[in-house]
């Protein structure tokens, strides 16, 4: 049923495209075209910036004639043409929709030259794009201490971020319901943070080196790979000819942890540009605030730096280059545990990760053709780690490269714009597992088999995509993507998101797709490794498929004259196939297998937010998140352990004049959620007759900060969960950890409570 539902599909999307483009043919809205001179000397002026002040994301550059060509805005009657160059009096015209369709402008000299600096916050919710997607900006970064990109989403209600286990210390994003793997982690557009380094990845970014985060729902773009099922979440790294000179930031919290970034950028030539991106933080105190015998947090030291360089060549070339390496060391569990004593004289956990990084972007944009460019995106990974949990010993290595040639014009205008490529991913994951389990019904090829599972992936890929645009209200993006799996074979990949303005201020948007990934069992599960579950892993493990349809209203309003902006959105996601990791069925074995016939698994999320500025300086926003996600386990659809159906959110932010003080706020609580029995107890018998899940209790949390900001110093200082909240009991079975009742895995609130910490930023310009 899957090859002919996705054929009828493909001819549907087809018949669609060429609908809307015959439509689209006989209603163009022609771009803006003209020419920018010297008013004094009457000659051509190349590299002036040419934008609309409604879309300042939307400037091009004049060519050797002076000439270029701007698509209109999408929503407005008239709009506003700035006109601005580095010695010249910048110039503003109004457009009107119908006005005519080329201008000609003469920029007249400047007689001083100064510095004026315009600063506007944009709506974290963008009106432009055709997907739902929410802007991070680096001054949403600043209201809480974040570290690393895990600390990024505490100020947002998108991403939750939760903890694995209550002794490794690995954390991990939820997106729609669903785990981290099921979200896409890009960095600067390129799938980044994949495969084996699921466990620990959002410790791999500093705060510091993140300019933005976009966080995507639903289907994202074709471009990007298959793997997208419950969205994608870019990050954005600091551009070397934006970024500040210099900037370091020093962090320290009443744990003991401290952290130290350190960016540096230069401008080395007129198109040579470089920024060094350096991190380091260190746990070295044992802390064990609750009196379990076991580390509220495990002792680590990571170092870390990425350097990237970027040439423009002024004559369409641009060529970007970076380099990442890291190291980092982990050391956890009991108090008195210690790495070089024998394994069973206390219960511990170690890791030690060696990751390399390395990406090369080179793209041409034709001269006079702004919306025509070639691309060659190449990318590569090789991440090692050694882990150990107790008796048992985790080893994996991963070695990735991809490689995109990507190529976009336009079809007669810019109304009509698409984009077409190929695409080759090579995946090499090499695993070593041994838990002691012996089976005597296996040989010893089959446990060498199992004790080392091994995988090669080769996809070779191609890829299309049409956007339709009428530069009033309505939006069209579909495409659709075919792969050839060495493994499983052919993988087509459609997507479909829409866009349409119902009023000037009222955006609505539809997304449907599908996703297509390859599941890791263990290192996606490494959190179950903290406890005495004995790992069944499925020798037939099937890739996981998936649709995704769901939308979202955005209304842009105002309040006490100032913008405010209320969303409510809508997802669900239905697996065909998932590798579902049963915790239910049994308490002593975690059974990790395909979803069985006949059953089902899916997510159903909605979100509503509103954000204000009910007066100048004083930002507000809240948010409600329903979440309702279930799997069959043995014939009886239950939720998904450990996910909360309900959850509020609240942000309070207020800034002096010249942002001189800055407080922030922010409340999350969170409803019940199921739990697996632990180890020793009775399991879910399912059926009629069986116990009633354990459900965690509801409980809020509490996070503040202040900043002090001098001209290039600032100062701060916070807390996190102000009431000093603990789950009470965060590791069953501590006093016996090689025990058969031992488990660490069912974390659903803080484990260490009250957490202070303060830090201060110097930056140059």
């Amino acid at each position: 049923m899957q090859p002919f539902f996705g054929r009828r599909f493909a001819a549907v999307l087809g018949c669609l495209l060429s609908s809307f483009a015959a439509f689209a043919q006989t209603d163009v809205i022609l771009p803006v075209q003209g020419q920018v001179t010297d008013a004094g000397a009457t000659s051509p002026l190349p590299g002036v910036v040419v934008r609309w002040l409604e879309v300042p994301s939307s400037g091009v550059s004049t060519d050797a004639s002076g000439k270029f060509m701007l698509v209109r805005p999408a929503r407005g009657s008239a709009s506003h043409l700035i006109i601005s160059a580095l010695g010249f009096r910048a110039d503003t015209l109004t457009i009107g929709a119908t006005d005519q369709a080329f201008v000609r402008v003469g920029l007249r000299r400047s007689v001083t030259l100064g510095e004026v600096k315009i600063e506007e916050r944009a709506p974290a919710y963008s009106s432009l794009t055709p997907t739902n997607t929410q802007v991070i900006t680096s001054r949403d970064l600043t209201k809480s201490a974040c570290c690393n990109l895990a600390e990024s989403f505490e100020t947002n209600a998108a991403v939750e971020v939760s903890t694995t286990d209550a002794v490794s210390g690995a954390k991990q994003i939820q997106l729609l319901g669903l785990d981290g793997a099921y979200s896409l982690l890009t960095v600067d557009n390129l799938p980044a943070l994949r495969g084996l380094s699921t466990p620990y990845r959002l410790s791999y970014l500093a705060g510091t080196w993140i300019e933005s985060i976009d966080i995507i729902k639903g289907m994202g773009s074709v471009v990007n790979g298959y793997e997208s099922i419950a969205g994608q979440v870019n990050v954005r790294l600091k551009d070397p000819d934006k970024a500040e000179r210099l900037l370091f930031n020093a962090y320290g919290n009443d744990l003991g942890k401290s952290d130290l970034n350190l960016n540096l950028s230069a401008q080395t030539s007129a198109k040579l540009s470089t920024a060094l991106l350096l991190h380091t933080d260190h746990l070295g105190h044992r802390v064990d605030r609750n009196k379990d015998g076991f580390l509220d947090l495990p002792l680590a030291t990571q170092y870390n730096l990425f350097n990237k360089w970027k040439y423009k060549s002024g004559t369409g070339i641009v060529h970007e280059v970076g380099l990442g390496a890291l190291r980092e060391t982990r050391e956890g569990g009991q108090v008195d545990f210690r790495q070089d004593a024998p394994t069973t004289t206390a219960y511990g956990t170690t890791l030690t990760t060696d990751r390399y990084t390395g990406f090369s972007k080179t793209s041409y944009t034709w001269p006079g053709r702004p919306y025509q460019s070639l691309g060659l995106l190449l990318s590569g990974t090789s991440h090692a780690f050694d882990s150990r949990y107790g008796i048992r010993t985790y080893d994996g290595k991963q070695r990735t490269g991809l490689a995109t040639l990507l190529f976009q014009s336009v079809l007669g205008t810019t109304a009509h714009t698409y984009r077409v490529g190929l695409s080759y991913l090579h995946d090499d994951y090499r695993e070593v597992y041994k838990d002691g389990f012996i089976y005597l019904s296996e040989s010893e090829a089959e446990r060498y088999q199992r004790e080392h599972p091994t995988r090669f992936e080769r996809v070779p890929g191609a890829f299309a995509e049409y956007t339709y645009q009428n530069a009033r209200n309505l939006t069209l993006v579909g495409g659709v993507r075919t792969d050839w799996h060495n493994l499983y074979g052919w993988v087509l990949t459609p997507r479909f998101n829409v866009k349409y303005d119902a009023t000037a201020n009222t955006v609505l948007r539809l997304a449907a797709g599908t996703g297509f990934r390859t599941a890791n069992p263990i290192a996606e599960n490494a959190g179950m490794l903290v406890s005495s579950r004995e790992f069944s892993v499925a020798s037939n493990l099937r890739p996981e498929r998936a649709w995704n349809v769901g939308g979202s209203v955005t209304q842009y309003f105002t309040v006490a004259g100032h913008p405010a902006t209320l969303v409510a959105d809508y997802y669900h996601t239905e697996f065909q196939n998932q590798v579902v990791a049963d915790a239910y069925s049994s308490p002593r074995v975690l059974q990790i297998g395909n979803l069985e016939p006949g059953g089902r698994s899916f997510s159903r999320s909605f979100q509503t937010e509103i954000q204000v500025e009910p007066i100048k300086g004083l930002q507000a926003k809240a948010a409600y998140k329903f979440l309702d996600v279930r799997t069959s386990y043995v014939g009886e659809l239950l939720p998904r352990a450990l996910t909360p159906r309900h959850r509020l959110f609240a942000n309070v932010g207020y800034a002096t004049a010249f942002d001189k003080w800055r407080a922030d706020l922010t409340m999350q609580w969170f409803g019940q959620r199921p739990l697996a029995y632990t180890p020793g107890s009775e399991g879910h018998g399912h059926g009629a007759g069986a116990p009633g899940l354990n459900y965690a209790p509801r409980y809020a949390l509490l996070n503040g900060q202040v900043t002090r900001a001098f001209k290039r110093l600032e100062l701060y200082a916070g807390v996190e969960n102000l009431t000093n909240y603990r789950q009470p009991t965060p590791i069953a079975g501590a006093t016996d950890p090689f025990g058969p009742n031992f488990d660490a895995a069912m974390v659903w609130g803080p484990t260490y409570g009250r957490l202070t910490y303060a830090g201060f930023r110097f930056t140059i310009e």
